[in-house]
Formats: C-alpha cells, structure tokens, sequence
C-alpha cells in the first residue's frame, strides 16, 4: 500500500512539468563544463535529462526538467526549482568562459546562447513564459546581461529568428565561415527585455524565451563548400519558400563536410523525414552526397518518460 503511495505522488508531481533546453557557447574546456555540471549538482530537484556536444560548433546543450508548484487558491505557477538551478548554471558558466577567447562553426550571441522553456505533461505554455520572464529577471539584474525574450516570453510575441537576424546572429564574423569573440557594439541600439543595454564583452547576451516544443535535426552534407550548403539550406527553409514550419542553416562541421542545422518548429506536421527527402533532392541537383540526419535532442514523450524512470528510481 505504501508503495502505491509514492507512485502516486510521484504520477502526480510529474504531470506537471517544465523543460528547459540551455545553450552553452563551450564544448571544447572540459573543466568550463564540470563547473557548470557541479552547479547544477547541488539543486537536486532539478534533473539533467541530456547532455549534447559539438566540438565543431563549440556548443553545448543541456536538457534540464523539474516540477512546478501551484497555488491552491489560484492554480497560478508560484515555484519551480527549475529557476534557481538554470541561474546556478548560468553564473557558473559566466565565472568559466569568456566569450572573447570562444570561437567556433555555429552562430552565438553570448556565452550563454539560448535558453528555452517547454511546457510537459499538464503544464501550459504560459507556466513556461512565466518561469522564462522569472529567470531572464534575474540574469538581466543580478548577473548585469542583456536578455531579450521572444514567443510566449514576449509581450508581442516576437519570433526567435527574428530577434536573432536584428543582431546579426547569422553572418559569420571570422574568416567567413566562423565566430569568434564579440562581433556587436558594446552598447546595444535597442533596448534589451531585462538587464542593461551596455554588454560585457567577456559576456555577450542571451536569449530567452518560451514555446511548444521544437525538434532540431541537423543532415551532414559531404561538401566542404559551404556556400552551396548554405544555398540548399535557404531552399529548404520555410523563409526561403521551401518547407513550412522549418528553419534551416547551412554550417561548417569539420573540416571535411558541412551541416544542415533544422529546427522543426511544429515537428508532427513537418517533419524529419520530409525534411531528409527534400535535403537529399536539393543536393542531388548539386552532385553532391547528403548523409542520414540526426536529432540532437528527444520528442516531449521521450523526455517525459526518462524523466519519469529516473525519479521513479530515485524515489
């Protein structure tokens, strides 16, 4: 019976679920990413699901999950552990890595990149935006970083894509296929959501924001000529008329092939498969070879199942 008990409870608490997808500009100082690991480690409630790597990009991504609390009286979210362990880990990364000695084959506004909230289980996309609005408060005031939301975070809801083509996120800025260091003025020429508008360069800023969940899946393209890649890229994406609902870029990965870098934004209608066909005809017509493509994080049922497994065994 007691054991009943706690699977019940533990059914209960992870009904109602947030994710959060952090972006760390860094995979190559092992040290830099144990000290955001540690960080981490000390807020138990919150649990690291995955942990993806690219030392082409420089980049890394973790895939954190914890409750949130509600208010009895009003159902409004009122806690989440999830919020003092992304500052944990952000402060973390801001002591070990400085964005002027990064550089890298994937795009980046700061050390910490990108950081996105997803709703799981019974939870809603506004307890997502609510947990986004809470933790880019406080970098944008106790750590001093401009923040700028978008989706569900945004008071118009502002795309990602759109913020990130405002400041220059995708025009390489190093020997024209890489970043490197800080590329923008020290003073920003709009006003950030949170935090100042003078930036750190050691720093750089971060985006924050809340949304149903995107799938990203990048196809290897056997071509060390990234302009064609990047021109495939264009006719794949939705922007450049091809697939609805896909983003797609055209990087560097290695020095002997590039890479399609997808995000599926709405990933049970347009999705992987479609994504690899199209991929594969755009690059026929370019004489060149196209590899299978790979995702590089889980579906919401994957992640809200090795999140049950691993509290179920904590218990």
């Amino acid at each position: 019976m007691e054991n009943m008990k706690v699977k019940k409870n533990i059914t209960n608490e992870q009904s109602m679920l947030l994710c959060c997808k952090l972006y760390i500009s860094e995979s190559r100082n092992l040290a830099a990413l144990d000290s955001i690991e540690r960080a981490a480690a000390l807020h138990r409630e919150t649990v690291i699901l995955d942990k993806f790597e690219d030392r082409a990009y420089n980049r890394v991504r973790y895939t954190l999950v914890s409750y949130v609390i509600h208010d009895s009286t009003t159902d409004s979210p009122i806690y989440s552990p999830l919020q003092q362990t992304v500052l944990a880990m952000v402060e973390a990364a801001y002591q070990a890595i400085n964005l002027e000695q990064h550089s890298g084959a994937h795009p980046r506004l700061g050390v910490v990149d990108h950081i996105c909230f997803h709703p799981l289980g019974r939870e809603k996309l506004e307890e997502a935006a609510w947990l986004a609005k809470l933790v880019a408060g406080d970098i944008g005031n106790q750590l001093q970083v401009p923040v700028f939301l978008y989706e569900a975070a945004h008071p118009t809801g502002k795309a990602l894509d759109a913020i990130r083509r405002d400041l220059g996120y995708f025009r390489p800025n190093y020997m024209g296929s890489q970043w490197a260091g800080w590329a923008l003025p020290e003073v920003l020429n709009e006003n950030p959501d949170e935090g100042p508008t003078q930036v750190h360069r050691a720093r750089g800023i971060v985006i924050i924001g809340a949304s149903p969940w995107v799938r990203t899946f990048n196809v290897p393209i056997m071509s060390t000529d990234v302009s064609i890649t990047r021109r495939i890229a264009r006719k794949v994406s939705a922007r450049g008329g091809g697939l609805p609902t896909v983003q797609a870029m055209g990087l560097v990965h290695g020095e002997d092939s590039t890479e399609i870098a997808c995000n599926l934004l709405e990933p049970n209608r347009v999705g992987a498969d479609r994504v690899q066909h199209q991929i594969d005809l755009l690059a026929a017509e370019e004489g060149l070879d196209v590899e299978k493509g790979y995702f590089t994080d889980y579906s919401p049922e994957m992640t809200l199942e090795t999140y049950t497994k691993l509290v179920s065994t904590n218990q």
